[in-house]
């Protein structure tokens, strides 16, 4: 949200994709700009690969799919599953996720709530291979680790 607004600050619409997944996984929201016919996004997460996407997708469903490989649970299951459409932040009251100092659940309820777009069939959900050791290793080299707990 935070990316969507800094466009919006920037003249551009402050576009979302809410992209949706297994139940043992967490749905995610991407910032989405368009540079002549193509889609980038621009996501923060702590993991690497759920990030910054060029702008050279020709489709919100080649966008969505750059993120398939990389999004898995912790057992390297392939979770991605569906992808909304672009979603224009001003429909939603600035003070629910511009001035907002709590969790933006309402926001999250709502695009959850959006239409989504199936990006594999059930055919293809049940041969997905997953990650092996090695991917699933790097998958969790992130930019903030989590404190260490002092027990004292």
């Amino acid at each position: 949200m935070l990316a969507a607004c800094a466009l919006w600050v920037h003249g551009e619409p402050p576009l979302v994709m809410h992209l949706d997944c297994a139940l043992s996984d967490y749905p995610h929201v991407v910032a989405l700009f368009r540079r002549g016919a193509c889609w980038g996004a621009i996501s923060k997460t702590n993991g690497a690969a759920l990030r910054y996407r060029d702008p050279v997708y020709r489709s919100l469903r080649e966008l969505a799919l750059s993120y398939f490989h990389e999004y898995s649970d912790r057992h390297g299951h392939k979770t991605l599953r569906s992808f909304s459409s672009a979603f224009d932040m001003r429909r939603i009251d600035v003070e629910l996720w511009v001035g907002n100092r709590n969790d933006c659940q309402e926001v999250e309820d709502r695009l959850a709530g959006l239409r989504h777009h199936r990006l594999i069939s059930v055919r293809q959900e049940r041969a997905l291979a997953r990650r092996d050791p090695f991917e699933r290793r790097a998958s969790n080299f992130v930019q903030y680790p989590a404190p260490k707990i002092r027990r004292g």
